[in-house]
């Protein structure tokens, strides 16, 4: 795309809060500067804690917070998000970017009110199969909806028109395992489960899963390779579970090499938010999914229902991910391992190897639209 007389002036990208949020950011940063756009990375204070963009972005904080909670929490959160507003309108000014990209959270509403206020180029990225409350807010402002999934809800009639699909960017390390074979699994091979609960672990997981494990029998539990990731306060009781049963396990609150990991696993058991959801489909693995039940418009079972409607996956309500089911499911993978093979070739089927690329492409498209002078 011809843009050079564009690229003096960055591309402002708004993201924070979580991983979910800031993984896509960072991975779309990469394509952008490697395309000479520049880049200002634009967050709360949390943001930089999943990773950095690329050496040579520069990185902004401003102020932002969310409005739950009571009437004090909420009043401070609205002062929060003014002095953020104000913040985001000097930063622009300054800048005066070629363009705005929001990926949802709170920490992007300054930025993403401002740049549509001043009438700069924007463009949101949905990495959910719901459109988040904040992108929900900002959807009738800006000029294109990237989305994650083919089918969204939350995106009103009017808007539909604005709607492009993407996928969701994942780490180029996470990319590259769906461009190996699934690892060969046999009715006598070992078995390779990675159970993890996002940032933060999932008690569910550390209390269920061992019970499960540990109660099947001496020539099953001989076959399993466990990688969990464990919360804290669990991790030692996990790990005692374990050596009790001879069950070759290794455990960690955080794993710095989840694409080795996750290179290795037959088996996932996760909750699904997002950027799990992404990087199971980018490395062609089939997971057990247990939708975190609290999430915000259940958007965690909206993901994992998309995946398992295309049989990659299997959604389990967190009440009925029972210490039986999971001795059921677990046998039933040992003894018939083509079950997994043919989610695992289903995964891959809804991989989208070039997310970034794609949503850099929706970045121009939306940049060439501002220049003809096309409405929002």
């Amino acid at each position: 795309m011809n843009v050079p007389a564009l690229q003096k002036q960055p591309i402002v990208l708004a993201a924070g809060g979580t991983g979910g949020h800031v993984y896509p950011a960072l991975a779309l940063a990469d394509v952008l500067r490697s395309r000479n756009w520049p880049i200002a990375f634009v967050t709360d204070e949390r943001g930089t804690a999943f990773g950095e963009p690329t050496p040579g972005t520069d990185i902004h904080h401003i102020k932002a917070a969310s409005l739950g909670g009571g009437a004090c929490s909420k009043l401070k959160g609205l002062t929060q998000l003014g002095v953020g507003l104000l913040q985001a309108r000097a930063l622009l000014k300054r800048l005066s970017p070629a363009a705005a990209v929001g990926f949802g959270g709170y920490p992007s509403v300054p930025t993403m009110c401002a740049a549509t206020q001043m009438g700069t180029p924007t463009v949101i990225h949905e990495q959910n199969a719901v459109l988040g409350r904040v992108n929900r807010l900002l959807a009738p402002r800006v000029r294109t909806i990237a989305t994650s999934f083919e089918q969204i809800s939350g995106i009103q009639p009017q808007a539909v028109g604005k709607v492009t699909l993407t996928g969701n960017p994942v780490r180029a390390a996470i990319s590259q395992i769906g461009e190996m074979p699934y690892p060969a699994l046999t009715a006598v091979d070992p078995i390779h489960i990675l159970i993890f609960g996002g940032s933060q672990g999932a008690r569910v997981l550390s209390e269920i899963v061992p019970t499960a494990l540990t109660s099947l029998s001496q020539d099953e539990r001989s076959r399993l390779q466990v990688t969990q990731q464990c919360r804290s306060e669990d991790i030692e009781r996990v790990k005692a579970a374990y050596d009790a049963a001879d069950i070759s396990a290794s455990l960690a609150t955080y794993f710095d090499n989840m694409p080795e990991r996750l290179s290795a696993a037959h088996l996932v058991i996760a909750r699904a938010g997002a950027s799990t959801i992404s990087e199971l489909m980018a490395a062609g693995r089939p997971a057990l999914l247990i939708p975190y039940p609290h999430a915000t418009d259940d958007h965690q079972t909206e993901n994992a229902n998309s995946v398992a409607a295309a049989g990659a996956s299997w959604c389990i309500p967190e009440p009925e991910f029972t210490v039986e089911f999971v001795i059921d499911e677990l046998r039933r993978f040992l003894q018939q391992p083509n079950v997994l093979k043919e989610a695992a070739t289903n995964t891959k089927s809804l991989r989208k190897a070039d997310a970034a690329e794609r949503l850099a492409d929706a970045v121009e498209a939306t940049l060439d639209l501002s220049k003809q002078g096309v409405a929002a």
